[in-house]
């Protein structure tokens, strides 16, 4: 009889066990798909929703643009990282070539403190910071960045709205982040 309870209470605790994780899954699901939702607009609009985060060093639109797309970047390799879709050996393949360009390293520069803050919390978040850290050293070591040939280009014109293209990427990127989510319930349900 005795034996009953203790695997009804072990039953018991795994089955809540599990439904906290999934109550967890789902929480960050909705976070991350709220987040990809006001890039979007963000990408959208730059004009009119780049202020909302305050005064920017970041004067061309192209920059601030492959700001966010690196941003979005980051976003993915973290996600991937921490739900271990993304091994170590991949995450620092996509950062020595983020980080080969000026653009990869501009973003590092401005926002490495935000991901240090939002990050640093758990061994996953240290460990890919790490990566991070390491991978940025490497490419400042071995030499001054490659520029872009896009950086030359002048900027869009005004008003003229999202490429066709920009959609499409942005689209993908939900769609990838919101792969990576269900990918990530479905292996907490195993």
């Amino acid at each position: 009889m005795t034996w009953h309870r203790s695997a009804l209470l072990r039953a018991a605790r795994l089955s809540l066990s599990v439904q906290n994780r999934q109550a967890r899954a789902d929480q960050v699901q909705g976070i991350r798909s709220y987040y990809l939702e006001l890039v979007r607009l963000e990408l959208d609009d730059m004009p009119l929703f780049q202020p909302v985060w305050g005064d920017t060093d970041i004067v061309d639109p192209h920059e601030q643009k492959r700001h966010v797309y690196a941003d979005l970047m980051m976003n993915y390799a973290w996600m991937g990282f921490e739900i271990g879709t993304i091994r170590e050996s991949l995450l620092r393949d996509m950062l020595a070539g983020m980080f080969t360009g000026e653009a990869g390293r501009h973003y590092w520069s401005r926002a490495h403190t935000s991901w240090i803050a939002s990050s640093s919390g758990s061994r996953v978040g240290r460990r890919f910071l790490a990566v991070v850290g390491e991978e940025h050293a490497r490419a400042v070591a071995s030499g001054p960045p490659t520029r872009s040939p896009l950086a030359s280009r002048p900027p869009a014109v005004p008003g003229a709205g999202a490429s066709p293209a920009l959609r499409t990427s942005v689209g993908a990127l939900i769609g990838l982040g919101a792969g990576l989510a269900l990918g990530s319930l479905v292996r907490s349900r195993r």
